[in-house]
């Protein structure tokens, strides 16, 4: 009787703690969850520094793998194709960034000779091919002021830098516009006996730049631990 009433209050007691895990573990979802919504509702909120700097704010999202890889296929490609399986990251984040700079620069004579050395040679061109029509035009803009040939404008453009200017008489005029967009994985490198992987032997953080023209010069992660 004695070993009944014994083994009773222990599958009570297990059960209690199974129960209590089962709650906790519910609960924590469940907040997961709220904070997921509040963070997918919640937009970007742009503001300044104290010392004047761009900035950027959002709430972080917080999912498991399946979901990752469910709903952010684009995150899951881009991590698959740096050889880090799904389990083994830790976290995610992605940040673009628009650069815009007009650039207004004065022409130095040697850029101005050398459009009066092109005019000459397609000059020497036309007499070559006896183009009597042209040459005649090309020799009046020879014998005209480079400072006041007519202003000529130019753009070119790839899908990650855009530049349009202008050449005026004395100096050219740029808008260039570069778009770059930053993907970072933190993931866990595992330990190496043989062919076997186990444990965590450091953490690591991957940046992957979606512009070619770019170069990451510097990268860093701190992780603040807590006493």
């Amino acid at each position: 009787m004695k070993r009944l009433y014994l083994l009773s209050i222990i599958l009570l007691a297990a059960t209690t703690w199974v129960l209590y895990h089962r709650l906790d573990a519910v609960t924590h979802d469940r907040d997961r969850l709220r904070s997921n919504q509040t963070a997918l509702l919640d937009s970007v909120r742009h503001y300044r520094t104290a010392a004047g700097r761009e900035a950027a704010s959002v709430e972080v999202l917080r999912l498991e793998v399946d979901e990752l890889r469910k709903h952010k296929a684009d995150a899951t490609r881009q991590i698959r194709d740096l050889g880090i399986r799904l389990r083994r990251v830790e976290a995610t984040a992605v940040a673009a960034t628009r650069t815009e700079v007009t650039v207004r620069a004065p022409l130095t004579d040697s850029a101005r000779q050398a459009r009066l050395a092109g005019l000459r040679v397609a000059a020497d061109s036309a007499r070559a091919r006896t183009n009597r029509a042209l040459a005649p035009q090309i020799e009046q803009l020879l014998e005209v002021d480079p400072v006041i040939l007519p202003p000529r404008a130019f753009r070119w453009g790839d899908g990650h830098v855009d530049i349009r200017g202008i050449v005026t008489r004395d100096s050219v005029l740029c808008d260039i516009v570069s778009v770059d967009t930053l993907r970072q994985v933190l993931h866990r490198v595992p330990r190496r006996f043989l062919f076997i992987r186990y444990g965590t032997k450091a953490i690591r953080q991957e940046i992957v730049s979606s512009n070619p023209h770019s170069r990451i010069v510097y990268a860093e992660y701190i992780q603040m631990r807590r006493k």
